[in-house]
């Protein structure tokens, strides 16, 4: 008998089971370097060889990993993809993170591409494996004709609590016209994810004035910011006294309590203009016609905030009711 048929069982085994845990360090070893080399191409701009790269070794071009409508080709001009998507390409290629040529051209705000690469069948809900979409893209450039695009063709405004999220990220932004899309389009204005709080919050952490008042204009519930800290605390932490003025305005209590139990004007930096603003607001009493525009909307609910203009008001009441 050999020197190895004399060898336990399980020691046998056991050299098995090494083995095999060594091909499948190798073949990892080998995905990371490939995963690395295609970035390298990426950054150095040579997106066509890490295209290449990624056909040669993983063919995820449904059989045509060789010719395919590769997602660096999305440079090349209108009329160039509009030959390759004539010649049978395939649109909805992927790359190694699952990035198809529509989240290009949508991070790229190439409008014409867009539309092209739809009209031929291309997935709007296509994610990568980060659960990226190409609204979300839209919205991180602020391409509002993209979204619009993206939104008319059957994009979900509102992704899963685990993926990015398109408003929020809009919100960050201070991208304001995507904002107003994804809701118009029934995006969820208080969409609550747990670890980044509402829209409106994220706005305020943001400092975006405009955006804070995109949202307050279509509902958003002023007391609702990340568990119990409001807008009005981000706001005051941020010291940006705009976008205290216009949460105030929409009736943000001064006096409600984070998980520290501090207040707002407490949450604000020392000797601030927020601060100062704050305990100057908490001081005086408040108009009679702006607690009265602040009824009048919570009647009216968010859902109906739309039908302000059809009442039969004199036009600066109306405006008014609006905060035109």
């Amino acid at each position: 008998m050999t020197e190895f048929e004399n060898r336990p069982f399980a020691l046998q085994l056991s050299n098995v089971y090494l083995t095999i845990l060594a091909l499948f360090c190798f073949k990892l070893f080998v995905k990371i370097t490939l995963n690395l080399l295609t970035y390298f191409y990426i950054i150095k701009g040579n997106r066509k060889e890490a295209a290449r790269i990624s056909a040669e070794f993983y063919d995820f071009g449904q059989g045509q990993s060789r010719r395919g409508v590769f997602w660096s080709e999305l440079c090349a001009p209108h009329s160039e993809l509009c030959v390759l998507i004539s010649q049978g390409y395939n649109v909805d290629v992927r790359t190694i993170d699952h990035v198809t040529p529509l989240h290009e051209a949508c991070l790229g705000d190439h409008v014409a591409c867009a539309r092209a690469l739809i009209d031929a069948g291309a997935n709007v809900n296509a994610t990568t494996i980060d659960g990226v979409t190409p609204l979300f893209n839209a919205c991180l450039v602020g391409s509002a004709t993209c979204t619009e695009i993206l939104l008319e063709n059957g994009a979900n405004p509102q992704t899963a609590i685990c993926q990015p999220s398109p408003i929020h990220e809009a919100s960050s932004k201070g991208k304001s016209a995507c904002v107003e899309a994804l809701i118009t389009w029934g995006a969820d204005v208080d969409y609550d994810i747990p670890h980044l709080g509402t829209p409106l919050f994220i706005a305020c952490t943001s400092k975006q004035l405009h955006c804070t008042r995109k949202l307050l204009d279509k509902g958003a519930n002023v007391q609702k910011g990340r568990f119990l800290e409001t807008p009005l605390h981000a706001a005051a932490a941020q010291d940006c006294t705009d976008v205290v003025k216009a949460l105030l305005e929409y009736g943000a209590d001064v006096n409600a309590r984070n998980l520290e139990l501090k207040r707002p004007v407490e949450s604000a930096p020392p000797s601030s203009l927020a601060e100062g603003f704050l305990l100057l607001y908490e001081a005086m009493p408040r108009q009679l016609s702006q607690l009265c525009r602040l009824s009048i909307r919570d009647c009216l609910g968010q859902s109906r905030l739309h039908l302000i203009p059809q009442l039969q008001l004199p036009t600066r009441l109306m405006n008014f009711l609006q905060y035109r």
